[in-house]
């Protein structure tokens, strides 16, 4: 068990109150943490009212096929950037009907890495109705399973700053 799992745990609680409160539903798009957003917030009873869906595109071609990210775009820039990530979170946004998407694609190590990209770096998106989008890149201190608690748990948070910020 993880250290972050409470402060996880808490977070995806808090979010779950503030959609519900919205009359709202979520959905992810996944690379680096592999569904691990996802987990985090059906572990909360109740999840099934303010969940929509997932996406687990950990390979370039799933983020193509089911979220909508131009090949140029992964080329051009690669999987861990800004404009694949907000890429994804709109994609994973209009493909569930949720009103409001996380997306992360990171490199969460211990191999991967490059001098541009170095691991823990990963690219955070939130899309939100009305064309609402806000991005981060964070470079995450850790190993492998400290980068991607890390990843989720700031995944959660900025659902929860967002869903409350634009739903008001």
């Amino acid at each position: 068990m993880s250290h972050y799992d409470p402060l996880i745990d808490a977070s995806a609680a808090r979010l779950g109150n503030a959609l519900q409160r919205a009359g709202w539903t979520a959905s992810t798009a996944e690379s680096c943490t592999g569904g691990g957003i996802g987990e985090a917030i059906t572990r909360i009873s109740g999840s099934s009212a303010w969940f929509e869906s997932g996406f687990i595109t950990y390979a370039n071609s799933s983020k193509a096929r089911w979220l909508g990210v131009s090949e140029e775009s992964l080329q051009q820039h690669g999987a861990v950037s800004e404009p694949v990530v907000r890429a994804m979170a709109s994609g994973a946004r209009e493909a569930a009907g949720a009103q409001i998407a996380v997306a992360v694609s990171g490199i969460a190590g211990p191999d991967g890495g490059s001098a541009d990209k170095p691991v823990g770096t990963v690219w955070f998106a939130w899309a939100g109705p009305d064309g609402q989008l806000v991005s981060e890149c964070r470079r995450l201190q850790g190993d492998r399973r400290a980068v991607r608690a890390q990843t989720v748990l700031r995944a959660l948070e900025g659902l929860l700053a967002y869903t409350r910020e634009w739903s008001t």
